[in-house]
């Protein structure tokens, strides 16, 4: 799940940014490099460097909350940091070394991000590990339409997402012009990345450049390090400084507390204020105020003799309350996409039809436009290899799992480029990546059509080709924007994103072994509970069952807070601004209903951070939050892997540091 940073009023600084003539390359500041110059060795391995660590700090993300903001900017600040930190170090040394460019900036950008990608993309805390045993178990051996489950392992996973991750790079690339260059889509995450790398080479930008990188390092290295102190006092079960209980006992069972992850804190600086306030909403709402209550009723609701983790029990409340909201969400969002899509793109065709925008664009944007049709993908290579590899999954899918007849599969890619164009062009209009979305449709459809016996499995599946291909294409068109914006080769971002991608095919299954080797991956209640495992199936189950599977009033709950979901967002695109911008986002809000509110605390932390750095100075922390929240990410990211290692050689920390009541 990505919740993606839309700052209001920030479109029009950005655009100014972006075109100013003091930071941006037009036709009298020097020629472009060819593109075979702008993908390098030394950027193909920073952006192995990049994604990797980047794609350690997703998945860590993706087992504990399933929560994953934009890392766009972040991961354009790091590629800066490392290539700036490998010219500079061999220039030291006296070796005559290639000067860096925007442009192989924005290559190496484009490869780690395709790499860290397939992390999200992949399902490893969804769709995927909603197959494995434990899962399975947990969603609930007694209910009848919950049927089927596959372990993970390294082969056949590699193998599944070789075999569906390329489609989605190809399926939209003869649309690119369309996209980036006639409806002159905004792509607010790929936009700002543009602004980003090109404010790092300007002339003027360099003192900026240089105090970006020295927070990153300084942040990073803090993280880091208090990363690896707690360790030492993390000896046991609900041990160190990761369960200090900030607001006291009674908050602290109630996932109240503040547990010092600097992950959640640099996410949350990231994040937009109204998504951290939301997340803090759910979480009082459900940890303060519903499930005490709900679970004073037992014996009434629910059998008294159930286990909580039961999907008949208080489980099954949390788990399809937070379901109604998410899908409540995603349906209101997925009909205004596919609405404004509609319309935008009818107003476009009349505006087409009614004047030549050529005739006024400035000298720079037509240097922009000629350099982004300048090497480009033939069409028909583009065509002929998207029908090739949909042949190859057509035939590989259904043999790794027979649960999915071979025309599903034809059916998903025959209408994958048309759900591929409604994402990246929704995406560019408000920079919201709804492949979650497309996906959960494709589940709900997929696990009632194919019945009780395949149901589960088919749906799952089907949903990870569906959503895999929505998001890769979305991310790609960023990333193009980006290219457009900093005079990049779409050939050698094409590329680039090819490599990536089929890193990420392997160091995300690897990346992911690690976790699931290390530590107790799925346990709701430890840190490692990979809560979208358990939402898919339940999904599949709820497409295969229908509402028979729901526990006893659960059901008009969930009535209840999908309809919530409808109204706050009508509220939100109908009122006037100055009082829809304070209403939640249900999405948000739904997040925290199974996981527990200690991660939305972080969160808030970040914001606060924020928000009193602005006031203080308001330039330097326009300038310095990306940088210190990436610092925060990577330094507690980075550790993780030690950790990892650690935990596999069955070393364990020396100290439990615990807190208990004197009474």
């Amino acid at each position: 799940m990505a919740l993606h940073q839309r700052e209001a009023g920030g479109g029009k600084e950005e655009k100014s940014a972006m075109y100013g003539d003091s930071s941006e390359p037009g036709p009298r500041h020097g020629s472009v490099p060819p593109w075979r110059e702008q993908l390098t060795v030394r950027g193909l391995l920073v952006s192995i460097a990049v994604g990797t660590m980047y794609s350690v700090i997703v998945m860590k993300l993706n087992l504990t909350t399933g929560l994953n903001p934009t890392l766009n900017v972040s991961a354009a600040l790091i590629s800066f940091v490392m290539l700036r930190g490998w010219t500079q170090a061999l220039a030291r040394l006296g070796v005559a070394v290639r000067p860096l460019t925007r442009q192989e900036n924005t290559v190496v950008q484009t490869c780690a991000v395709a790499c860290y990608s397939i992390g999200a993309a992949g399902g490893f805390g969804s769709y995927l590990l909603g197959l494995n045993k434990k899962t399975y178990e947990m969603a609930g051996v007694d209910m009848e339409g919950n049927v089927g489950h596959k372990e993970p392992r390294i082969g056949w996973m590699i193998g599944f997402l070789l075999t569906v991750s390329f489609v989605g790079i190809l399926a939209l690339v003869p649309l690119r012009k369309v996209l980036v260059i006639d409806y002159k889509l905004t792509y607010p995450s790929g936009t700002a990345t543009a602004v980003l790398i090109n404010g790092f080479h300007a002339p003027q930008g360099d003192e900026v450049a240089k105090m970006q990188v020295s927070g990153f390092t300084k942040y990073f290295a803090i993280s880091f390090f208090w990363s690896f102190f707690q360790w030492f006092y993390s000896g046991g079960d609900k041990c160190g400084f990761s369960q200090f209980p900030t607001f006291g006992l009674r908050a602290w069972k109630q996932t109240f507390f503040f547990d010092f992850n600097l992950t959640y804190v640099g996410a949350g600086m990231i994040c937009p204020h109204l998504i951290n306030l939301s997340l803090l909403l759910g979480s009082v709402l459900s940890w303060g105020l519903m499930w005490p209550l709900i679970g004073g009723l037992k014996g009434k609701w629910y059998p008294a003799d159930l286990p909580e983790s039961s999907m008949k029990s208080l489980q099954g409340y949390k788990a399809f309350i937070c379901i109604a909201l998410i899908l409540g969400d995603g349906i209101y969002n997925f009909a205004k996409i596919i609405v404004s899509t509609t319309m935008n793109l009818l107003d476009k065709s009349k505006l087409k039809n009614t004047k030549k925008e050529e005739d006024i664009l400035p000298l720079d944007e037509l240097h922009r436009n000629e350099v982004f049709m300048r090497d480009g993908l033939p069409n028909w290579l583009a065509c002929s290899g998207y029908l090739a590899l949909s042949v190859v999954a057509i035939i590989t899918i259904p043999l790794m799992f027979p649960e999915l007849k071979w025309y599903y599969a034809v059916i998903a890619y025959l209408l994958a480029p048309a759900l591929g164009f409604s994402n990246a062009y929704g995406a560019g209009l408000t920079d919201i990546n709804m492949a979650y979305n497309y996906g959960k449709v494709a589940l709900l459809i997929l696990a009632a059509t194919a019945g009780k016996e395949s149901g589960v499995v088919a749906g799952l599946i089907g949903c990870g080709m569906v959503k895999n291909l929505t998001s890769i294409s979305a991310d790609l068109m960023q990333d193009f924007k980006t290219g457009h914006l900093t005079l990049s080769s779409p050939r050698s971002m094409l590329i680039a994103q090819i490599i990536g991608t089929a890193m990420g095919c392997i160091i995300s299954p690897l990346t992911f072994f690690v976790f699931y080797n290390a530590f107790d991956i799925g346990n709701q209640d430890g840190p490692w509970k990979a809560p979208y495992a358990l939402i898919y199936r339940n999904i599949a189950i709820l497409g295969v069952e229908g509402f028979s599977a729901l526990p006893m009033h659960c059901l008009q709950l969930c009535y209840g807070f999908f309809g919530f979901a409808l109204v706050a967002n009508v509220m939100r695109d109908f009122l006037p601004r100055k009082y829809g911008k304070w209403i939640p986002l249900p999405m948000a809000m739904g997040f925290p209903f199974l996981v527990g509110g200690s991660f939305a605390i972080d969160m808030c932390v970040g914001s606060l951070i924020v928000y009193i750095w602005r006031k203080i100075d308001r330039t330097k922390a326009g300038h310095m939050v990306p940088a210190v929240a990436s610092g925060f990410i990577c330094g507690d990211g980075l550790w993780i892997f030690p950790a990892s290692l650690l935990a596999l050689a069955k070393i364990t920390p020396p100290m439990c540091m615990a807190f208990g009541s004197t009474h």
